[in-house]
């Protein structure tokens, strides 16, 4: 159902007469002249925000956890966003990339741009080549001049890797809204957090070890340039992602 959170927005939605313990910045002074009572201007939540979905179809996204490639488990998650957004009177557009932009289209609203949505991401294809995040969101950032809420769907290995991709996302969150989705990996985690049982497995909750904490420096360096993490489980990344849309709704943050 349609929230309009009355009262609690940036666009104007009615007039009302003016009742004690109303906030009287809310007072219209030139309606209330005219009108010779006092009349209140009543708000509502801005609508028409443009959202975009930005999925990394890179050689990272092809990895498998809890039986599917990331991939699909992002798609999944935009799919649902993309339905909230448009229940939610937003223009909802979308950009694949991986070495190169692939595909963009602009945003566009009502339902069935999540229909298109739907058929575009059923033709997605999956490649073995690294992500060039410096082409993909300089090219997202040219095409996209208005502040919008970009989700980025994606993923790293380590922190050098991750290293362009930080300083890209940085200056796109110099404009817009940005929130970053990734995938943990419940069996490193199980890895990371059981004591090991002979020398090789000291050697593989050591790599474990590193590569949680390298995942947790690159969150927390993308939190301090503004940026929204949602990093979740496989089968939570869909409810984190629209917990976190509908607190940014609420917000008036874009």
């Amino acid at each position: 159902k349609e929230n309009r959170a009355i009262g609690e927005g940036s666009e104007f939605h009615q007039l009302r007469d003016f009742a004690r313990g109303m906030d009287v910045k809310t007072i219209d002074w030139k309606r209330s002249a005219r009108r010779r009572s006092l009349v209140a201007r009543e708000l509502q939540a801005e609508r028409n925000h443009h959202v975009i979905l930005a999925l990394d179809t890179g050689y990272l996204m092809r990895e498998d956890i809890a039986g599917l490639p990331k991939i699909d488990h992002a798609i999944s998650a935009a799919l649902a966003i993309a339905w909230a957004a448009a229940v939610g009177v937003d223009l909802v557009g979308y950009f694949a990339y991986d070495v190169r932009p692939l595909t963009f289209v602009a945003p566009q609203p009502g339902r069935a741009a999540f229909a298109r949505l739907r058929s575009w991401t059923a033709s997605l294809a999956y490649v073995g080549r690294e992500t060039n995040h410096t082409l993909a969101l300089t090219e997202l950032g040219a095409r996209t001049p208005k502040r919008s809420l970009i989700i980025i769907f994606t993923d790293f290995v380590d922190t050098t890797s991750a290293e362009l991709m930080i300083e890209n996302i940085g200056l796109l969150a110099k404009r817009h809204l940005v929130v970053f989705v990734t995938i943990r990996d419940p069996e490193l985690e199980a890895i990371a957090d059981h004591p090991p049982k002979d020398l090789d497995g000291v050697a593989i909750l050591v790599v474990a070890n590193q590569s949680v904490q390298d995942r947790r420096r690159v969150l927390e360096r993308l939190v301090r340039l503004g940026v929204t993490i949602v990093d979740a489980r496989p089968g939570t990344v869909t409810a984190h992602l629209i917990s976190t849309y509908l607190d940014i709704k609420a917000r008036d943050l874009i």
